[in-house]
């Protein structure tokens, strides 16, 4: 005999907890089914153990850079052990929340690796469930290509497993982890080599961006190789060993991470039981509002591969349950302007089009604005990163559609600006409020002459 809710969610991740506790509070009877710990990617490899691990290494690079600002420090190394066991300590906490909370709110939790069975039935170990409604949530893992040695580089999720600090380190992908490791990694005094297939860093960035972001790289001694096609992992006396398709060796590593992207976890689902359609690569088409081809059964957050992020998962999740339990059929996710920072060194961050998405959207109308500077943060420090920015703006009335920033604090500066993008702001608007002063965040609102005019292309 099957247990039956109201609402069910398939994966203890951001988005799965999110739309499980609205619909609780909603009044609503539900469950979440989950094989692991709570929390989902980011808090148990992703976005929370990375960011402690890149404030040690932000600390690290603060104690370099202390005495030339006459500030006595001494670099005496890293304890590995103490770093992971606290970040450790700090994620279980997490976990150990989210244990208690879902217990508070009423939300039943089934441990185990869920398939249909139906459009309406779940079927975990050896028992049943069934559900008015269905969320598929259950997230994403990294890929890790077929080929020759591949089981010699690790992914993300062994990085997190790593119990002491890889002193030679090759990089195999230039996105979001990719360049986030190799920052916390190099911060802690590694050699790092970047190498990726695409012909720039965060290809999916402004080029502005990728620019700077390669140069501030190459200053703290990152070595980027790229349109780099790997081929075969490889081992020899002096270490492990990249080889390209052209037979290019580059070698003696003492650890070679994957970071070439994520797939998504709906292979073990049984999707044709339900009749639930899926692309080759496994991601789930919805449509607005979260909607599958089924009627009642749902997909949110890195399943959809759309913005994969964790806050875009929990704001879909909480409005699926909004329109689903609280008479509001017409509240859905908007995704467009969606800002997003990556943790490098120093961080990086975009709200709106890139400056290339914008010709390919509106032509000739855009109006762009840039500047590159060191901040004062460096103004004692000859080897300090570089800060840029950039406006794109279109139309007569200089509609802001785009904001790209990379230096120190633009991590979180960005939020706010984020906010008035989405609001429609113009450059008069930004123009017209009063900077704060010295600061980095008061370059875009300062920012005078245009470096392209409408009409005017990149150089």
């Amino acid at each position: 005999m099957s247990q039956h809710f109201d609402l069910i969610a398939i994966g203890g991740g951001s988005g799965g907890l999110a739309v499980a506790e609205k619909a609780a509070q909603l009044g609503q009877r539900v469950a979440i089914v989950e094989s692991g710990r709570l929390g989902g990617t980011c808090v148990n490899a992703g976005c929370v153990p990375k960011k402690v691990m890149w404030y040690a290494a932000s600390l690290a690079e603060a104690v370099r850079n202390a005495p030339d600002f006459g500030v006595h420090a001494e670099a005496g190394g890293l304890d590995w052990a103490k770093l992971v066991a606290g970040r450790n300590r700090y994620v279980a906490n997490i976990n150990h929340y989210w244990d208690g909370y879902v217990v508070e709110q009423g939300i039943t939790r089934i441990t185990g690796q869920a398939q249909f069975v139906d459009a309406h039935a779940l079927a975990v170990d050896d028992q049943h469930y069934s559900a008015d409604h269905i969320v598929i949530a259950t997230g994403s893992r990294p890929i890790v290509p077929r080929m020759p040695g591949a089981e010699l580089g690790i992914d993300s999720d062994g990085f997190f497993r790593l119990e002491s600090q890889p002193k030679r380190v090759a990089i195999i992908g230039g996105g979001y982890v990719g360049v986030e490791l190799a920052g916390v990694l190099s911060s802690f005094g590694s050699e790092i080599t970047i190498v990726a297939l695409e012909d720039r860093l965060l290809a999916m960035f402004d080029p502005l961006i990728s620019a700077t972001l390669k140069e501030n790289m190459a200053a703290h001694g990152v070595q980027t190789r790229l349109e780099f096609a790997v081929a075969e992992l490889a081992r020899d006396a002096q270490g492990l060993i990249l080889v390209g398709q052209s037979g290019e060796r580059i070698g003696g590593f003492d650890q070679i991470i994957w970071a070439v992207g994520r797939t998504p976890n709906t292979r073990e689902l049984n999707l044709d039981a339900a009749g639930v359609s899926f692309q080759s690569n496994g991601m789930i088409p919805v449509d607005a509002f979260q909607n599958t081809n089924v009627p009642g059964i749902y997909a949110i957050g890195d399943v959809i591969g759309c913005e994969p992020l964790t806050p875009v998962a929990i704001a879909a999740g909480r409005r699926l349950g909004e329109r689903l339990f609280n008479n509001q059929p017409d509240l859905k996710l908007d995704y467009d302007n969606v800002p997003t920072v990556v943790f490098t060194h120093p961080p990086l961050g975009k709200v709106g089009l890139t400056e290339p998405e914008a010709r390919q959207r509106y032509g000739d109308t855009l109006t762009i604005y840039e500047t590159r500077f060191t901040p004062m943060r460096y103004a004692l420090n000859a080897h300090g990163p570089k800060t840029a920015m950039k406006l794109v703006c279109v139309g007569s009335d200089e509609r802001i559609v785009g904001i790209h920033l990379i230096g120190d604090g633009v991590d979180e500066m960005l939020q706010g600006f984020g906010v008035a993008v989405k609001m429609g702001a113009t450059k008069a608007d930004l123009d017209d409020t009063v900077a704060i002063h010295p600061t980095s965040s008061e370059e875009l609102v300062t920012l005078k002459v245009p470096v392209r005019r409408p009409g005017e292309l990149t150089s």
